[in-house]
């Protein structure tokens, strides 16, 4: 039997164009797509019909299993949380970041709590309970030592679709500032104040015995699996030709215009985080991803660690004048699944997946910061392969 979901009288986001018409979905991908009303079908009052967000980078699923320091949340209905929170944010497609390598002191707790993220990610999805479609996308802390150990332990896992290369060792790349990197771990709750000296000089030493050896074994071993890899926060040009030697596509968070730039020039995705663009710029005092967009350098935005901020980010964009809907839709769906082989979807077009948003956007009075006015975006319905998940 057939299952076949029209929807109608629509602002159309396509890849060059809007256009007011109809999309037709037919046994879980878009079988037509037209100008004009149907006779027939949902009828959409003029909203906009997007793609869905394809998410390469959100740390939200932790958040829900560790709601607070020291609270482990059960792995099932954590992931359940998380998705239906993404899902209502416009993402139909979601890589759920799983950490692994840890500091030593913190290496149990880290590994069991990856276990039971992707374990339950795996199971949900198994059993037909996610809205959205869930992978993996395993985070390598190669300052620690059993970064390659973890990593060889999960990325047998079908789901397991990016890995990035992370290092966090105070003094370079993201905490290229020591004292910035002091002032973060303690506003988490991470470590102590009167503990922080002694706890960047262990980092340090992990850092100096694991880094290069941890970042060329895991970039090996994800090659080898055809996982699409990544590099967390470069810097430099040389941080830049190190990643382009490892088989790097997608340069993650580069703190730099430098930076960028090369990535750009190697042919390198470069993905920022939609709350950069939303606050104005870096949490971390880096390059704010808007000077990227300006210089044409960036390709992808991803939630990070606010779930609605890039359908958020998308029509502040339009609204501001920087950039068209459809080039803005590019940002959040079809280019960063380009960048990691999910090339079945993220746009409009027939004969891909019909993974579909319904949105209305919400004018509010304008800032200093955006004086042509704000726009929240309302997300009414999502489709995942032409069913409604939200």
């Amino acid at each position: 039997m057939t299952n076949e979901l029209v929807l109608t009288n629509a602002r159309v986001v396509l890849p060059d164009e809007v256009i007011h018409g109809t999309v037709v979905v037919r046994d879980g991908q878009i079988a037509d797509v037209s100008s004009g009303n149907a006779a027939a079908g949902e009828n959409l009052d003029g909203d906009y019909l997007l793609p869905g967000v394809v998410e390469l980078h959100t740390d939200h699923a932790e958040y829900h299993l560790r709601p607070r320091p020291g609270v482990d949340w059960d792995a099932m209905p954590a992931v359940l949380a998380h998705d239906a929170q993404m899902a209502t944010a416009g993402a139909t497609t979601v890589l759920d970041a799983v950490r692994l390598g840890s500091e030593p002191g913190d290496r149990e707790t880290v590994t069991r709590s990856a276990r039971r993220l992707a374990d339950a990610i795996t199971t949900a999805a198994r059993a037909g309970a996610l809205r959205a479609d869930h992978a993996i996308h395993l985070r390598c802390e190669v300052s620690a030592e059993d970064c390659l150990d973890r990593f060889e332990e999960f990325a047998d896992n079908p789901r397991v679709r990016l890995a990035s290369l992370m290092d966090h060792t105070p003094g370079q790349r993201q905490f290229e500032d020591v004292g910035e990197f002091k002032r973060y771990y303690i506003g988490k709750g991470i470590v102590s104040e009167s503990n922080i000296d002694g706890y960047v000089d262990v980092l340090l030493g992990e850092a100096k015995l694991h880094s290069d050896r941890n970042r060329r074994a895991v970039a090996e071993a994800a090659r080898r699996r055809g996982i699409a890899l990544a590099a967390h926060d470069d810097a430099t040009v040389e941080h830049i030709q190190e990643s382009v030697s490892l088989g790097v596509r997608i340069a993650e968070f580069p703190t730099t215009v430098v930076a960028a730039a090369s990535a750009g020039a190697h042919g390198l995705s470069v993905i920022m985080g939609a709350p950069n663009i939303v606050r104005g710029g870096s949490q971390s005092g880096n390059v704010a991803a808007s000077a990227l967009l300006d210089r044409g350098l960036l390709h992808i935005l991803s939630s990070d660690y606010v779930p609605s901020s890039p359908m958020q980010a998308v029509f502040q964009l339009v609204t501001d004048g920087t950039i068209s809907i459809q080039n803005a839709v590019k940002l959040i769906s079809t280019n960063p699944a380009n960048a990691v082989g999910m090339t079945d979807r993220g746009e409009i077009v027939i004969g891909k997946r019909g993974d579909l948003l319904r949105v209305r956007p919400y004018g509010q009075p304008g800032t200093p910061e955006h004086p042509t006015g704000l726009t929240v975006p309302i997300v009414r319905a999502v489709y995942r392969q032409g069913g409604r998940v939200a």
